[in-house]
């Protein structure tokens, strides 16, 4: 199954917020050959925020900017992501930003089933450490992996679903959102639901 929420046996010895593990899954990230991506790419981009976090945001993949940066988020899309998280009083102190995949793929392409597959346990152990109260998916491909294989952005969008204890939405990405502004109401209805949902569980 695609949930981010299930449990592989390298997880059994992960505690959570543990440095130790942190830095552990890091170096594994960093040292990664699973898939081709490791011959393409300038750095691994293993993610940003607050390792005490309850909220996890999580997008598909980097882009140029980050696989330059070494850092999610960094390029057009996330200074536009930035703008909503601000809004609604998020920021890097009480929300964890990561990707599916941890490595470029080449001219900002999506990434294909394998590269997800090869990439998708290191997303599980970060969820596992973080023991988010919400997910928030940027973007379609990330909630087709998270959420279900066959969510619709564009009718979806917005949604909460509940699985274990977590509670998981998803927002259209924010180069989405770039290439058609008509979409930025909408964007920013869905980021009020997070605030909401934060809210209404003490996370903020």
């Amino acid at each position: 199954m695609n949930n981010i929420t299930n449990d592989n046996n390298d997880n059994d010895d992960i505690e959570e917020n543990g440095e130790e593990q942190w830095k552990e899954l890091s170096d594994a990230c960093l040292n990664c050959k699973k898939c081709g991506l490791c011959k393409t790419r300038t750095n691994i981009v293993f993610g940003k925020g607050s390792r005490s976090a309850k909220i996890m945001f999580i997008g598909e993949a980097p882009g140029e900017s980050e696989d330059r940066e070494g850092l999610p988020f960094v390029g057009r899309a996330g200074k536009l992501l930035d703008k909503y998280m601000y809004n609604f009083d998020f920021n890097l102190e009480n929300v964890y930003i990561a990707n599916i995949l941890k490595c470029r793929p080449p001219n900002n392409r999506d990434p294909d089933e394998s590269e997800q597959d090869s990439c998708i346990g290191y997303l599980r152990l970060q969820t596992k450490l973080l023991k988010p109260k919400i997910i928030v998916c940027l973007g379609r491909i990330s909630a087709m992996r998270i959420i279900k294989p066959d969510f619709k952005i564009t009718s979806e969008h917005g949604k909460w679903y509940k699985k274990g204890e977590i509670y998981m939405t998803a927002v259209y990405h924010p180069s989405a959102l770039l290439r058609d502004p008509a979409k930025k109401a909408d964007a920013l209805l869905d980021f009020r639901s997070v605030r909401e949902k934060a809210a209404e569980l003490g996370l903020l």
